[in-house]
C-alpha cells in the first residue's frame, strides 16, 4: 500500500505538469512508471506492467521531442520547443490500425501466457494508453480525449482489482482531462 500511495503522489504531480505543459512532467514520466511496475506485476495487470515499461522509453523520448523538436524520423520538426498541435488527420488512421493491432496482440498473449483475469479490458486501456503517449510526446491537444477514456476504463479496473488509491487517481485523472483539453487548447491559441 506504501509503494501504491507514493506511485499515486508522483502520478498527481505528473498529472498537474502534464496539465500546465511543462517539460518535467517527463522527470515524473520516469519516476511514476518504475513504481508501478511492482504494483501491477504483484496485482496481476501484466498489460499494464508491460506499458510501464513503454512508458520509460516514451518518457525519454517525449523529453527530447518536447525539448528540441525532434521526431522519429531523424528530422527536427522546429528550432524550439514542440509546440500544441492538432493531430494531422492521417495520425487519426495510424493511431486506430496501431491500436487495433496492438489490443489483439495483447490480448492474445494475456488470454494464452498469463493468468490474468481481465484480459480485454487490461489489452483495451494497454492498447489505448500506447496510442495516448504517442500523442502527448508529439504534443497533439487530442491526446487529453484518448487519456479521458482510458482514465474511466482503468479506473473501474482497479475497482475490481482491489487498487483503491489507484481507482481514485484515474477518477481525478479523468476529470483533469477534460481541464487539460481546454487548458492546452488555449496555450495553443496563445503560441500562435
Amino acid at each position: 500500500m506504501v509503494l501504491e500511495i507514493l506511485g499515486v503522489t508522483i502520478g498527481i504531480i505528473y498529472l498537474w505538469l502534464e496539465y500546465k505543459a511543462s517539460i518535467y512532467l517527463w522527470i515524473a514520466g520516469i519516476i511514476m512508471p518504475s513504481i508501478y511496475l511492482f504494483i501491477y506485476y504483484k496485482a496481476g495487470l501484466y498489460a499494464d506492467f508491460g506499458i510501464n515499461l513503454y512508458y520509460l522509453i516514451i518518457a525519454i523520448y517525449g523529453f527530447v521531442a518536447w525539448k528540441t523538436g525532434f521526431s522519429l524520423t531523424g528530422k527536427k520538426d522546429i528550432k524550439k520547443e514542440l509546440p500544441i498541435t492538432r493531430m494531422p488527420r492521417s495520425g487519426y488512421y495510424k493511431a486506430f490500425g496501431t491500436y487495433i493491432v496492438a489490443q489483439m496482440l495483447i490480448a492474445w498473449i494475456l488470454i494464452d501466457f498469463t493468468d490474468s483475469t481481465v484480459p480485454w479490458s487490461d489489452s483495451f486501456t494497454t492498447a489505448l494508453s500506447i496510442i495516448g503517449m504517442w500523442m502527448l510526446a508529439r504534443k497533439y491537444l487530442e491526446q487529453w480525449w484518448i487519456w479521458f477514456v482510458v482514465d474511466i476504463v482503468s479506473s473501474g479496473l482497479y475497482i475490481y482489482k482491489g487498487l483503491y488509491f489507484t481507482a481514485i487517481l484515474y477518477l481525478f485523472y479523468a476529470i483533469i482531462a477534460i481541464f487539460g483539453y481546454f487548458k492546452w487548447k488555449k496555450l495553443m491559441q496563445d503560441e500562435r
